[in-house]
């Protein structure tokens, strides 16, 4: 074991920004040993309390949860999916991209939800509620009599004699849940995605969910059953992102129109949490009719925190580099001490995001003061301010894994969702004149849209649809036909990897009249340009919130486009290489026909080309926002982030970073595990 002040030196901050926002809940879990039970007790044990009651009566109830930027209002309700999934079952619906959508927004997100896996337990929240239904009871003669299929249906028409719509082929996808071939089927159709002729056959349904007021009975029915056994928690989260009215303000009435609608159609067991940063809320809410407010039934304000949880914040960050010294220091916050807080916040009360700033200000400065043993190289070793582009790169790699892990499918997204995405990255790259809601149809509109190009003539479109139903496809084909002939654009760039038909189908005889030719074309996306674009709207909507932290900095929108531009990180997207916004793209304007991206040869940074260029940035980035840390724990930082690299590479790259005189080993002598290894400020 080793002295404290050797394993600070040594360690990665613990204040590292990268641990600061929390995200979707229902997609990450959280460190219990990070978690301060203190902090916003009291709120917690308020919405612990209303649930019970939604639990007792079936009558739906919302709470608006306001706070600051950097409040904890998401971390708060990941703490609340983790202390109260026992008693409901949770979804978080992020923020829509157009209020035209938003009743199958939210149940594509709320369905999205019920289908992970809550910890500790083995099958979905979808199966678990399923499966505490009464009509899993076995009956035996009644069963051979009707088949299980029929009994399943005819038990829950029993036990819901009224009030289910479309009863019987809703109640007939829920049975198909329990077929493990058909789980994912059945939750696409539940979802709300606009499947074949073939799957809506077997899922024995006529049609998909077509419309806002069908996605709202379908939540409708969930409600209803659900209040046989748990209530259904819908949490509202970062609706700085959502979809503005014509005033150019965000479209929280739209919000509020479901709440209000929730409530007066009666929708059993919900308990609606909207969470909003409280200055939005003060921006907006005058532009929220005073009867749908009426409707909030627990309006909450996070309070900031005290100087005691904040001091406990800090403790729980430092306990793990604690056990590992061969003493306990006299303090739980060593290096770091009240006074520091009580300086710093002299009003005695913060926000926890400011707490946790500071304390990796002040544990990036003990990392990097002049213990005993640094003599030449003080000048060296002296802490300067943080890297922004380093740290932004760090935060892009941890949020681009989390992508990777829980993207596996483009469909995973709708249309509107999809073109959004792309949307943002435009506006990121600063292409002219976007402009959406290219195609001239109510139904197809928020999947496209247009832009213009210096290198191309005329307005370009792009319509971006993976619903498999080829009726739905041939009236996409038939919108951007019109869209052309009325010279909404002058190209049109489809992008779509599901089937397009044979030639015995009308949508595939439009598609080839259209995508074979001169100028427009169809691209298939590949997976890894959706996690591009999702990644990078995982942060656009952490910066609208003012919850996204990089290095000493809370980047809004605009410096977040910035960044993105100077990291050029979106280059390496094959997608918007595709479509040809960067200079020197592989497309050239007038070529036509089906490219797949995964055939192309993608215009990639040169020093892509570099062996382990991935690996050797990672390492530099990492040294850059720690200033020093252990040579091991470096090495073990970048095994944990790159798998398929050994040890001995990630050894030989540190070596050539040395070489560059970007990096130095500060004792070479020394024992592997005792090495430091320090930036070389420039």
């Amino acid at each position: 074991m080793a002295f404290i002040h050797q394993i600070i030196r040594q360690a990665v901050n613990p204040f590292d920004s990268t641990t600061f926002r929390p995200g979707n809940f229902w997609q990450e879990d959280q460190d219990p040993a990070l978690t301060v039970d203190s902090i916003h007790q009291e709120v917690v044990t308020e919405i612990e309390e209303l649930l019970d009651k939604v639990a007792q009566d079936q009558r739906t109830r919302t709470i608006l949860l306001a706070g600051d930027s950097g409040s904890g209002k998401s971390y708060l309700l990941g703490r609340l999916k983790k202390l109260l999934n026992s008693k409901a079952f949770f979804a978080y619906i992020g923020p829509w991209p157009d209020s035209d959508f938003i009743w199958r927004h939210t149940l594509r997100n709320t369905v999205d939800s019920l289908m992970y896996v809550p910890q500790g337990r083995h099958q979905s929240q979808l199966l678990l509620w399923l499966k505490s239904l009464s009509a899993f009871r076995d009956e035996g003669l009644r069963k051979q009599l009707l088949g299980e299929r029929n009994l399943f249906i005819h038990n829950l028409k029993v036990t819901f004699p009224s009030g289910i719509y479309n009863a019987n082929e809703f109640f007939g996808v829920l049975y198909e849940l329990t077929n493990p071939e058909m789980y994912p089927l059945a939750c696409e159709w539940l979802k709300g995605d606009d499947l074949d002729e073939e799957t809506l056959k077997a899922l024995k349904v006529k049609r998909a969910i077509e419309t806002e007021e069908v996605a709202l009975k379908i939540l409708g029915n969930f409600g209803k059953i659900s209040a046989s056994t748990q209530p259904i928690v819908l949490c509202f989260d970062n609706l700085d992102n959502i979809d503005r009215a014509l005033d150019g303000f965000i479209n929280l009435q739209a919000l509020f129109n479901v709440n209000s609608i929730i409530h007066n159609q009666k929708l059993k067991n919900f308990l609606v949490i909207v969470s909003i940063v409280t200055n939005t809320w003060k921006q907006n809410s005058k532009r929220i009719q005073q009867a749908d407010q009426a409707r909030i039934d627990l309006p909450i304000r996070l309070q900031p925190i005290t100087l005691d949880q904040a001091e406990t914040l800090w403790a729980s960050r430092l306990y793990s580099l604690h056990r590992q010294a061969n003493y306990l220091p006299a303090s739980s916050i060593y290096p770091l001490n009240r006074q520091h807080l009580e300086d710093k916040f002299p009003g005695g009360k913060t926000r926890p995001r400011y707490v946790l700033m500071l304390g990796r200000q002040l544990f990036q400065e003990a990392k990097t003061e002049r213990f005993e043993g640094i003599t030449e190289f003080d000048s060296d070793v002296n802490s300067t301010p943080i890297d922004p582009l380093a740290a932004f790169q760090l935060v892009w790699l941890k949020e681009f894994n989390k992508t990777q892990e829980k993207v596996s499918r483009i469909r995973q997204f709708s249309a509107p969702e999809l073109i959004q995405m792309l949307r943002e990255a435009l506006n990121a790259l600063q292409v002219h004149g976007i402009q959406t809601k290219l195609l001239p149809s109510p139904t197809y509109a928020s999947y496209s849209l247009s832009y213009h190009l210096p290198v191309q003539l005329g307005r370009i479109g792009v319509v971006w649809t993976e619903e498999p139903n080829l009726i739905s496809f041939c009236n996409l084909m038939k919108a951007c036909q019109k869209a052309l002939k009325q010279n909404l654009c002058q190209t049109v760039h489809l992008i779509r990897a599901e089937g397009v038909g044979t030639s015995n189908n009308q949508g595939y005889k439009l598609y080839n009249q259209i995508f074979t030719g001169y100028r427009n074309r169809h691209i298939i996306p590949d997976m890894t340009s959706v996690h591009y674009l999702a990644t990078y709207h995982s942060l656009v909507n952490a910066a609208c919130a003012g919850e996204l932290v990089v290095g000493d900095h809370t980047p809004s929108l605009s410096d977040l486009e910035a960044l993105i531009r100077k990291s050029k990180i979106l280059r390496d997207c094959p997608l918007l290489q595709s479509l040809g916004v960067f200079s020197g793209s592989t497309y050239t304007p007038g070529s036509a026909g089906t490219s797949s991206i995964n055939q192309q040869k993608p215009v990639v940074r040169k020093e892509l080309a570099q062996p382990f260029h991935d690996v050797k940035e990672f390492l530099l980035n990492l040294v850059k926002t720690q200033q020093m840390m252990g040579c091991q724990i470096l090495i073990q930082n970048a095994l944990d982030q790159f798998p398929l690299v050994e040890n001995t590479q990630i050894e030989q790259l540190i070596e050539e970073l040395c070489q560059e005189n970007q990096i130095f080993i500060l004792d070479p002598n020394a024992e592997p595990a005792a090495q430091l290894v320090c930036l070389i400020n420039k």
